[in-house]
């Protein structure tokens, strides 16, 4: 018979298993035994191989070092069977993402394939589920906009924000993103964990709904859960919808006016003759000029100036790099940060926030997602002038200004919680996942 060992958190291979034998069920695997068992097999290997991770690529041989496991990814496939992702980095800074297939139980699980999923975000192959079920491997260049991460016209789903709190020493307090309802996206809160005491600010500068949490050591290692329930739009070019769009003009503290700027973005549009063919040139060069790579210091931050020095980064740095050069010439350009819901799968982890931009022409809005386009350039006229309907917005704009605010001043962007602990910051651990409706 033919069964799933399935891409539920993130993808299999297909598999048949003899039909007269009768699969073992594995004891108990949670994800936990998953990571551990993939981050043993990195370690073993590791010390036996000079300090790398080895793993086949062509004709070359990989020296890899481990950055991260995808814990949103973990899967127990069944019959002693799971899943990992995790990304590696090479000696010269290059991340790949490696899928791999482990057998066996809690303990002695082994690895039974590796794979090269990605080079620096950038996929070699997607998964697509077959009507049995079972998942194969789709070359890229002849995957659907769906299997690529796009769905249009409308999408409905569940949505958990998951935080679990370290150990809390004195008075803490916390603040987290509360997305709110728009011309694009509706959402109702299903429920929220009864853990310290709760209130909303709205930030004073772009107008989001913030929760802010006030806790104290009895709130140690407990965790606080908001569910939503959210039907989102596809979204197109559309009218300006507040009086001064030319506000968005305005420096932030990560995104500067600066003089560089303002050159790169000249010689870049040079004979552009509209503000939207001066953007799309700005889009291709951001294209051109960051590689997105998730490794080292400095990235994530939505620094402007170190995409543009360092052409790295994820998807913060792309979209401010481009919102600094978009300003540089006239045109208003903001900033918005969500979650980019899996388009492939109708449930499971995500990973992590992802953000988008958009600019000001012709009266309208027009959004843009380059380091997507970046991933997939089948996609790049795609993610010139829309968002796909599986997003979540959470927050829009930079340097939120609310009251109580954190001891560091105005949030840079809110998308994962900011916490502090008698007045410093700590550190919390925060996960997404989503259920299709």
């Amino acid at each position: 018979m033919t069964v799933c060992l399935c891409a539920a958190f993130g993808g299999c291979s297909e598999r048949r298993l003899d039909d007269q034998a009768a699969p073992r069920r594995s004891t108990n695997v949670v994800t936990a035994d998953i990571q551990s068992g993939i981050e043993k097999h990195i370690a073993d290997q590791t010390s036996q191989s000079g300090g790398y991770f080895t793993v086949a690529y062509g004709e070359n041989e990989l020296l890899l070092k481990l950055v991260r496991v995808h814990t949103e990814y973990l899967a127990n496939l069944g019959s002693r069977r799971h899943f990992a992702c995790v990304d590696l980095v090479d000696t010269i800074g290059d991340v790949y993402d490696v899928d791999f297939f482990l057998a066996g139980e809690p303990g002695a699980m082994r690895v039974t394939e590796t794979m090269v999923h990605k080079l620096n975000g950038v996929p070699f192959y997607a998964w697509q589920q077959k009507p049995d079920r079972t998942w194969v491997r789709v070359p890229i260049e002849e995957a659907s906009q769906r299997l690529l991460g796009v769905i249009t016209g409308s999408d409905e789903f569940e949505f958990l924000y998951s935080v679990k709190l370290p150990k809390i020493t004195g008075p803490a307090r916390m603040w987290l993103p509360w997305p709110s309802s728009d011309e694009f996206q509706t959402v109702e809160v299903i429920a929220v964990s009864d853990v310290g005491t709760h209130r909303l600010l709205t930030d004073r500068k772009h107008g989001n709904k913030v929760l802010f949490v006030e806790l104290d050591p009895t709130d140690s290692l407990k965790t606080i859960d908001i569910r939503f329930q959210v039907k989102r739009v596809e979204i197109f070019a559309y009218p300006a919808d507040e009086p001064n769009p030319q506000k968005h003009l305005n420096p932030e503290r990560l995104v500067p006016a600066d003089q560089n700027f303002q050159t790169i973005a000249r010689e870049v549009t040079e004979g552009r003759t509209s503000d939207i063919m001066k953007a799309r040139a700005l889009y291709d060069h951001v294209m051109e000029r960051v590689r997105y790579m998730k490794y080292g210091s400095g990235w994530g931050k939505g620094d402007a100036v170190y995409a543009c020095n360092v052409g790295t980064g994820n998807c913060t740095d792309f979209h401010s790099y481009f919102i600094a050069l978009a300003r540089a010439v006239g045109i208003p350009a903001r900033f918005a940060i969500g979650a980019a819901i899996p388009s492939e799968r109708n449930d499971g982890g995500i990973d992590g926030y992802h953000c988008w931009a958009e600019f000001y022409a012709d009266g309208k809005w027009w959004p843009v997602d380059i380091s997507e386009a970046d991933k997939y350039s089948s996609l790049s006229t795609y993610y010139f002038g829309h968002h796909p309907a599986n997003r979540f917005e959470f927050s829009r704009g930079r340097d939120l200004v609310v009251e109580p605010a954190p001891s560091f001043g105005p949030i840079n962007f809110l998308a994962f919680p900011i916490l502090e602990i008698a007045g410093k910051s700590a550190p919390v651990r925060t996960e997404f996942s989503f259920i299709r409706l």
